[in-house]
Protein backbone atom coordinates (compact mmCIF):
# COMPACT_ATOMS: atom_id res chain seq x y z
CA UNK A 1 0.00 0.00 0.00
CA UNK A 2 1.46 3.17 -1.41
CA UNK A 3 1.24 6.08 1.49
CA UNK A 4 1.29 9.63 -0.25
CA UNK A 5 4.37 11.60 1.12
CA UNK A 6 2.15 14.39 2.28
CA UNK A 7 -0.56 12.13 3.94
CA UNK A 8 3.32 10.12 5.92
CA UNK A 9 4.84 13.22 6.79
CA UNK A 10 1.11 14.17 8.19
CA UNK A 11 1.30 10.56 10.30
CA UNK A 12 4.68 10.64 11.55
CA UNK A 13 4.34 14.38 13.12
CA UNK A 14 1.14 13.17 14.56
CA UNK A 15 2.42 10.15 16.20
CA UNK A 16 5.34 12.01 17.69
CA UNK A 17 3.24 14.66 19.11
CA UNK A 18 0.28 13.09 19.92
CA UNK A 19 2.28 9.46 21.92
CA UNK A 20 3.52 11.93 24.87
CA UNK A 21 -0.35 13.20 25.32
CA UNK A 22 -1.95 9.58 25.51
CA UNK A 23 1.15 8.60 27.64
CA UNK A 24 0.46 11.81 30.15
CA UNK A 25 -3.18 11.10 29.72
CA UNK A 26 -2.97 7.56 31.27
CA UNK A 27 -0.81 7.92 33.85
CA UNK A 28 -3.33 10.84 35.33
CA UNK A 29 -6.55 8.41 34.22
CA UNK A 30 -8.36 10.99 32.37
CA UNK A 31 -11.95 10.91 32.67
CA UNK A 32 -13.86 10.00 29.30
CA UNK A 33 -14.61 13.40 28.25
CA UNK A 34 -11.00 14.46 28.71
CA UNK A 35 -10.49 11.22 26.13
CA UNK A 36 -13.02 12.07 23.96
CA UNK A 37 -11.29 15.34 23.34
CA UNK A 38 -7.83 13.19 22.80
CA UNK A 39 -9.69 11.43 20.55
CA UNK A 40 -11.22 14.66 18.18
CA UNK A 41 -7.88 15.95 17.92
CA UNK A 42 -6.21 12.60 17.05
CA UNK A 43 -8.84 12.24 14.27
CA UNK A 44 -7.92 15.55 13.00
CA UNK A 45 -4.31 15.87 13.33
CA UNK A 46 -3.27 12.56 12.76
CA UNK A 47 -6.29 11.12 10.28
CA UNK A 48 -7.21 14.16 8.59
CA UNK A 49 -10.42 14.95 9.10
CA UNK A 50 -11.88 18.79 9.91
CA UNK A 51 -12.60 18.84 13.50
CA UNK A 52 -15.30 21.27 12.92
CA UNK A 53 -17.06 20.38 9.54
CA UNK A 54 -16.62 16.09 9.47
CA UNK A 55 -16.42 14.76 13.47
CA UNK A 56 -19.49 15.57 15.48
CA UNK A 57 -20.69 14.44 18.81
CA UNK A 58 -23.71 15.41 18.77
CA UNK A 59 -25.49 12.41 16.43
CA UNK A 60 -28.48 11.26 17.71
CA UNK A 61 -29.42 7.78 17.84
CA UNK A 62 -32.95 6.81 19.27
CA UNK A 63 -32.97 9.10 22.05
CA UNK A 64 -29.18 9.36 23.07
CA UNK A 65 -26.11 10.32 21.61
CA UNK A 66 -23.42 8.48 20.32
CA UNK A 67 -19.63 9.85 21.48
CA UNK A 68 -18.49 10.76 17.53
CA UNK A 69 -19.13 10.00 14.25
CA UNK A 70 -17.55 10.69 10.87
CA UNK A 71 -19.52 12.30 7.99
CA UNK A 72 -17.90 12.95 4.57
CA UNK A 73 -20.08 14.88 2.32
CA UNK A 74 -23.15 15.19 4.34
CA UNK A 75 -22.81 11.26 4.56
CA UNK A 76 -22.31 9.23 7.86
CA UNK A 77 -19.45 7.11 7.29
CA UNK A 78 -17.94 5.88 10.87
CA UNK A 79 -19.62 6.01 14.50
CA UNK A 80 -16.75 5.76 17.37
CA UNK A 81 -17.63 4.63 20.60
CA UNK A 82 -15.05 6.45 23.24
CA UNK A 83 -14.14 5.55 26.60
CA UNK A 84 -11.96 6.83 29.36
CA UNK A 85 -8.56 5.98 28.68
CA UNK A 86 -8.13 3.95 31.95
CA UNK A 87 -10.70 1.82 30.73
CA UNK A 88 -10.16 -1.71 29.28
CA UNK A 89 -12.11 -2.27 25.82
CA UNK A 90 -14.50 -4.65 26.90
CA UNK A 91 -17.02 -6.62 24.73
CA UNK A 92 -20.09 -5.27 26.02
CA UNK A 93 -18.50 -1.63 24.76
CA UNK A 94 -18.75 -3.33 20.98
CA UNK A 95 -22.04 -4.42 21.71
CA UNK A 96 -23.26 -0.89 22.09
CA UNK A 97 -21.33 0.28 19.45
CA UNK A 98 -22.93 -1.62 17.26
CA UNK A 99 -26.20 -1.04 17.91
CA UNK A 100 -26.04 2.27 17.16
CA UNK A 101 -24.20 1.40 14.03
CA UNK A 102 -27.02 -0.77 12.97
CA UNK A 103 -29.75 1.67 13.74
CA UNK A 104 -28.42 4.22 11.54
CA UNK A 105 -27.22 1.44 8.63
CA UNK A 106 -23.20 2.18 9.24
CA UNK A 107 -20.73 -0.61 8.18
CA UNK A 108 -18.28 0.82 10.05
CA UNK A 109 -17.29 1.14 13.88
CA UNK A 110 -14.32 2.37 15.91
CA UNK A 111 -14.24 1.76 19.54
CA UNK A 112 -11.72 3.49 20.91
CA UNK A 113 -10.09 4.81 24.79
CA UNK A 114 -7.39 7.13 22.93
CA UNK A 115 -4.41 4.20 23.25
CA UNK A 116 -5.89 1.25 22.15
CA UNK A 117 -8.49 1.69 18.86
CA UNK A 118 -10.78 -1.21 17.46
CA UNK A 119 -12.15 -1.31 13.97
CA UNK A 120 -15.17 -3.18 13.57
CA UNK A 121 -17.35 -3.92 10.19
CA UNK A 122 -21.02 -4.65 10.71
CA UNK A 123 -22.88 -7.39 9.24
CA UNK A 124 -26.19 -6.73 8.70
CA UNK A 125 -27.59 -10.36 9.33
CA UNK A 126 -29.56 -11.80 12.02
CA UNK A 127 -28.81 -10.98 14.73
CA UNK A 128 -26.44 -8.32 13.79
CA UNK A 129 -22.40 -9.44 13.91
CA UNK A 130 -19.80 -7.51 13.74
CA UNK A 131 -16.06 -8.48 12.94
CA UNK A 132 -12.64 -6.87 14.16
CA UNK A 133 -10.63 -5.61 10.75
CA UNK A 134 -8.01 -3.23 12.16
CA UNK A 135 -6.80 -2.89 15.57
CA UNK A 136 -3.51 -1.19 17.07
CA UNK A 137 -2.19 0.64 20.01
CA UNK A 138 -1.59 4.24 19.39
CA UNK A 139 0.98 4.40 21.71
CA UNK A 140 3.05 1.45 20.52
CA UNK A 141 3.17 3.14 16.78
CA UNK A 142 6.54 3.41 15.33
CA UNK A 143 6.51 6.07 12.57
CA UNK A 144 9.59 4.33 10.85
CA UNK A 145 7.71 1.48 10.14
CA UNK A 146 5.59 1.25 6.66
CA UNK A 147 3.36 -1.32 8.06
CA UNK A 148 2.45 0.99 11.09
CA UNK A 149 2.16 4.15 8.75
CA UNK A 150 -0.20 1.71 6.56
CA UNK A 151 -2.39 0.46 8.91
CA UNK A 152 -3.34 4.20 10.00
CA UNK A 153 -3.70 4.86 6.32
CA UNK A 154 -6.89 2.28 6.61
CA UNK A 155 -8.90 4.84 8.76
CA UNK A 156 -7.67 8.28 6.96
CA UNK A 157 -9.86 10.40 5.96
CA UNK A 158 -7.79 9.74 2.06
CA UNK A 159 -8.64 6.11 2.23
CA UNK A 160 -12.42 6.51 1.93
CA UNK A 161 -12.63 7.71 -1.48
CA UNK A 162 -10.85 4.83 -2.47
CA UNK A 163 -12.69 2.33 -0.16
CA UNK A 164 -9.47 1.19 1.17
CA UNK A 165 -10.86 -0.21 4.64
CA UNK A 166 -13.21 -2.36 2.51
CA UNK A 167 -10.65 -3.50 0.13
CA UNK A 168 -8.57 -4.29 3.32
CA UNK A 169 -11.66 -6.33 5.39
CA UNK A 170 -12.43 -8.54 1.82
CA UNK A 171 -8.65 -9.97 1.20
CA UNK A 172 -8.81 -10.64 4.98
CA UNK A 173 -11.88 -12.39 4.60
CA UNK A 174 -10.15 -14.02 1.61
CA UNK A 175 -7.72 -15.52 4.18
CA UNK A 176 -9.75 -16.09 6.95
CA UNK A 177 -8.90 -19.26 8.74
CA UNK A 178 -12.21 -20.36 8.77
CA UNK A 179 -12.46 -20.02 5.13
CA UNK A 180 -9.17 -21.83 4.87
CA UNK A 181 -10.39 -24.57 7.06
CA UNK A 182 -13.71 -25.09 4.80
CA UNK A 183 -11.58 -25.21 1.49
CA UNK A 184 -9.42 -28.17 3.26
CA UNK A 185 -11.85 -29.66 4.34
CA UNK A 186 -13.70 -29.65 0.84
CA UNK A 187 -13.90 -32.73 -2.05
CA UNK A 188 -11.87 -30.95 -4.85
CA UNK A 189 -8.39 -30.94 -2.07
CA UNK A 190 -9.41 -33.94 -0.09
CA UNK A 191 -9.08 -35.75 -3.22
CA UNK A 192 -5.84 -33.95 -3.92
CA UNK A 193 -4.30 -34.67 -0.68
CA UNK A 194 -5.55 -38.98 -1.14
CA UNK A 195 -3.71 -38.87 -4.94
CA UNK A 196 -0.44 -36.85 -2.89
CA UNK A 197 -0.36 -39.30 -0.30
CA UNK A 198 -0.83 -42.39 -2.64
CA UNK A 199 2.00 -41.53 -4.77
CA UNK A 200 4.02 -41.20 -1.60
CA UNK A 201 2.30 -44.43 -0.12
CA UNK A 202 1.60 -46.46 -3.18
CA UNK A 203 -0.11 -49.92 -2.64
CA UNK A 204 -1.77 -48.43 0.78
CA UNK A 205 -5.25 -47.91 0.64
CA UNK A 206 -6.22 -44.34 1.29
CA UNK A 207 -10.18 -42.78 1.52
CA UNK A 208 -11.16 -39.56 1.71
CA UNK A 209 -13.42 -40.29 4.67
CA UNK A 210 -10.16 -41.49 6.42
CA UNK A 211 -7.90 -37.74 5.34
CA UNK A 212 -11.18 -36.05 5.85
CA UNK A 213 -11.33 -37.45 9.74
CA UNK A 214 -7.63 -36.79 10.41
CA UNK A 215 -7.61 -33.63 9.76
CA UNK A 216 -10.56 -32.89 11.92
CA UNK A 217 -9.23 -34.43 14.61
CA UNK A 218 -5.88 -34.24 14.72
CA UNK A 219 -4.85 -30.77 12.44
CA UNK A 220 -7.37 -28.61 12.00
CA UNK A 221 -8.08 -26.44 15.24
CA UNK A 222 -12.29 -27.35 16.32
CA UNK A 223 -12.63 -23.75 16.82
CA UNK A 224 -11.87 -23.18 12.84
CA UNK A 225 -14.99 -25.17 11.97
CA UNK A 226 -17.88 -25.37 14.50
CA UNK A 227 -19.78 -21.86 15.35
CA UNK A 228 -21.40 -18.90 12.99
CA UNK A 229 -18.24 -18.31 11.02
CA UNK A 230 -17.23 -22.09 10.57
CA UNK A 231 -21.09 -22.67 9.40
CA UNK A 232 -21.16 -19.62 7.05
CA UNK A 233 -17.35 -20.68 5.35
CA UNK A 234 -18.58 -24.18 5.19
CA UNK A 235 -21.85 -22.80 3.54
CA UNK A 236 -19.89 -20.59 1.14
CA UNK A 237 -17.47 -23.18 0.04
CA UNK A 238 -20.64 -26.15 -0.81
CA UNK A 239 -22.19 -22.39 -2.45
CA UNK A 240 -19.17 -21.88 -5.12
CA UNK A 241 -18.61 -25.55 -5.96
CA UNK A 242 -22.53 -25.98 -6.68
CA UNK A 243 -22.26 -23.16 -9.21
CA UNK A 244 -18.91 -24.62 -10.23
CA UNK A 245 -20.79 -27.75 -10.98
CA UNK A 246 -23.68 -26.31 -12.69
CA UNK A 247 -21.69 -24.08 -14.60
CA UNK A 248 -19.55 -27.23 -15.98
CA UNK A 249 -22.64 -29.04 -16.53
CA UNK A 250 -24.33 -26.04 -18.65
CA UNK A 251 -20.94 -25.57 -20.49
CA UNK A 252 -21.21 -29.61 -21.76
CA UNK A 253 -24.55 -29.06 -23.30
CA UNK A 254 -23.94 -26.18 -25.05
CA UNK A 255 -20.51 -28.11 -26.03
CA UNK A 256 -23.00 -31.00 -26.92
CA UNK A 257 -25.71 -28.97 -28.52
CA UNK A 258 -23.38 -27.90 -30.88
CA UNK A 259 -20.87 -30.81 -32.04
CA UNK A 260 -25.11 -32.61 -32.74
CA UNK A 261 -26.12 -29.37 -34.56
CA UNK A 262 -26.66 -30.47 -38.82
CA UNK A 263 -23.84 -29.25 -40.85
CA UNK A 264 -25.30 -26.71 -43.36
CA UNK A 265 -24.49 -27.73 -46.70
Amino acid sequence: MAVPNKVAERFVAGIKRFQPIVASAKSRDVNESDTVTIIKDILSEVFGYDKYAEITSEHLIRGTFCDLALKLDGELRLLIEAKAIGLELKETYVKQAVDYAANQGVDWVVLTNAETWRVYRISFTRPINQELVLEFNFSGLNSRKNSDLDMLYLLSKESWSKSLLGEYHTQRQALSRFLVGAIILSDPVLEVLRRELRRISPGVKIETEEISSILLTEVLKRDILEGDKGDEAKKKIQSFYRKLAKDREKAVKVSSSVEDAPIAT
